[in-house]
């Protein structure tokens, strides 16, 4: 992905906006049934709901709990039911993989570490399982407990990407003092400095930006009156720009991409190869996955998919699994985030019904064969200079290192020799 100004941002932007009105025309559920082979396998990975902002600025006049209706960050009522309609969307598509009544060995359930998340499943859940049968345990209440799978988010290296990864770190350190990435981060100086002097915040970088942009977002959502100088700059293609480019940032490159996005793809390609072999066990047929829009932006760009935008709430990839009648397992991709129907995606080099391995094969480059190693900051992962000067200083070090050793025995040895001789002398006199 290039660095573009704001007007090919914009044009970018209605392309896209035009391809999707196009395809949605054709239909993309015509899409579906002519896609090759049986469904057997949907991998789902979705964003939460409608939130409240997670952390107003410190001139916002909102900056007040009384006006929201739940906590910061907190998923709100309007939230659960885009999911409880989006549990029903997903029950209408996978009836095929589901039975009406849960099944945990149908079913696997994952969500990230935050409440907003974990309630996102829930209410999702309670949309694609609505208790029938021996499922209903009271009859008051259309809803039944289904778990929801986590993991600390400092220990998440999939789906979270928090967990600590220093090669990250420093290939995003590197990236961000690129030419290129200085040039543009130049262009948005006087941006970010209006920003910073009016919301009482500083804010240095695209991220920065984004993270103030989604809380004028969320209280126009919620009719709040902004002030003055934030209508100036909301909704304008520069803010917007600034904004949108902040999703992209963490998979800029492959390398990035590979560390950040590459465990949660490998875990998905590697769970849709090991079905199609028939040693998932046990032998589910959907797996899902809620977490944010982060989450979707590194996964699509990774894929080579995205197109610069803030996935929206619900904002959703499916990964489909299907098999023709000669047993070959071929993979389609789909993101459905406000449109009724989800938009097939056209696999760079593959089209929209890619074989399995030829999945593998495309995105090889950011598949991590074992992460953690790569994570570290050795050898492996420093150029051919920082290499040299790494394996320089630690043979500088272990020359010291022996030359103590060797000056520490030499003093010991002719210590004990010059007793030996003064004690002898002793014994002659």
């Amino acid at each position: 992905m290039m660095l573009t100004n704001d007007s090919c941002y914009c044009l970018r932007a209605f392309v896209f906006l035009l391809l999707s009105i196009c395809c949605l025309e054709v239909g993309s559920a015509d899409v579906q049934t002519s896609l090759p082979g049986e469904l057997k396998f949907a991998h789902v990975i979705y964003r939460h709901g409608d939130r409240m902002p997670v952390d107003p600025y410190p001139t916002d006049p909102w900056n007040d709990r009384k006006y929201w209706p739940t906590g910061w960050g907190q998923l709100t009522n309007r939230g659960k039911l885009q999911h409880y309609q989006l549990g029903k969307w997903l029950r209408s598509r996978y009836s095929s993989l589901l039975d009406t009544k849960f099944d945990n060995e149908q079913i696997f359930v994952q969500s990230t570490d935050v409440d907003r998340t974990l309630m996102s499943a829930e209410s999702n859940l309670a949309g694609l399982y609505e208790p029938v049968g021996d499922d209903v345990w009271n009859a008051q209440i259309k809803w039944q407990p289904i778990p929801v799978h986590t993991i600390p988010e400092k220990e998440d290296a999939m789906l979270a990407a928090k967990a600590p990864c220093p090669a990250f770190d420093y290939y995003l350190e590197t990236f961000k003092n690129s030419d290129q990435f200085q040039s543009l981060l130049a262009r948005y100086k006087k941006l970010f400095y209006y920003l910073s002097s009016n919301s009482g915040r500083v804010v240095k970088s695209f991220i920065d930006a984004q993270y103030l942009n989604n809380t004028l977002f969320i209280e126009t959502l919620y009719n709040k009156t902004l002030p003055v100088w934030a209508q100036k700059v909301y909704g304008s293609p520069e803010l917007t720009y600034a904004s949108n480019f902040a999703f992209s940032i963490n998979t800029h490159t492959r390398q990035l991409a590979r560390l950040k996005a590459g465990p949660l793809l490998k875990d998905v390609l590697s769970r849709l190869e090991t079905k199609h072999k028939r040693q998932l066990k046990p032998d589910r047929n959907v797996f899902i996955y809620s977490a944010h829009d982060t989450t979707v932006a590194n996964l699509l760009n990774t894929l080579k998919l995205f197109q610069l935008h803030s996935p929206p709430y619900t904002a959703c990839i499916l990964f489909e699994l299907r098999v023709d009648d000669k047993d070959a397992p071929f993979v389609s991709v789909f993101y459905k985030n406000t449109t009724a129907e989800p938009l097939p995606m056209d696999i760079p080099g593959c089209g929209v019904s890619c074989p399995l391995s030829k999945m593998f094969q495309l995105y090889d480059d950011v598949l991590p064969e074992n992460w953690a190693d790569e994570c570290k900051r050795s050898t492996l992962t420093m150029t051919y200079e920082e290499a040299n000067l790494g394996a320089a200083t630690g043979i500088l070090i272990g020359i010291i290192a022996i030359l103590l050793l060797v000056s520490y025995g030499l003093m010991i040895y002719y210590r004990r020799r010059d007793y030996k001789v003064h004690n002898s002398y002793a014994q002659m006199a």
